[in-house]
């Protein structure tokens, strides 16, 4: 990450804040190589990691990209990448219209059937909730039912203090007459 990453990212913003054209040719070629890198190091970190000296061999070859004597991703650009990108530009561009186009497609679909999903779970939810309390209510004796307090109006509900406020006040009031 430092060789590869925090390093070149600082002498990249060092040649927008200096405005010099010769460094930003210079780093956009070495962002360009680096995306490649970074695409294959993904494959191939899955494939030779267990090559003696690989990790070692990684970190030599990003120094030899970003070094300006042996100016690597210059070099693999120019001879490699630019003639390669250059004859597949149009095809490229092609693709990637198509692929913003599907994506679109494949984000409404998801989200439909993301919604749809939502929408079945919440219903299933609530109708299984529904038989739970139905089956919990039918368990109950019809005293047991008109037992409950709070069925009626907020209006017409007789004022009760609790047992322990009760308690509370007749000790309080014990001990400030003690």
């Amino acid at each position: 990450l430092v060789f590869g990453m925090l390093y070149p990212a600082y002498y990249s913003y060092k040649a927008v804040k200096t405005k010099n054209v010769k460094e930003y040719v210079r780093w956009m070629m070495y962002w360009i190589v680096f995306a490649l890198y970074t695409v294959t190091e993904t494959i191939t970190d899955l494939t030779v990691s267990w090559f003696p000296l690989y990790y070692e061999l990684k970190i030599a070859f990003v120094i030899w990209l970003l070094s300006p004597y042996t100016r690597g991703a210059s070099l693999i650009y120019r001879k490699f990448l630019h003639p390669l990108l250059s004859s597949k530009e149009r095809e490229i561009d092609e693709y990637i219209v198509q692929a913003k186009e599907r994506g679109y497609e494949t984000m409404v679909n998801f989200g439909r059937q993301g919604l749809n999903l939502a929408a079945t779970a919440a219903v299933t939810a609530a109708v299984k909730s529904q038989g739970a309390i139905t089956e919990k209510l039918r368990s109950f004796s019809m005293h047991d039912l008109t037992t409950i307090q709070g069925d009626e109006p907020v209006g017409q509900r007789p004022y009760q203090t609790l047992p322990e406020a009760k308690k509370k006040t007749r000790a309080s009031a014990s001990e400030s007459s003690g």
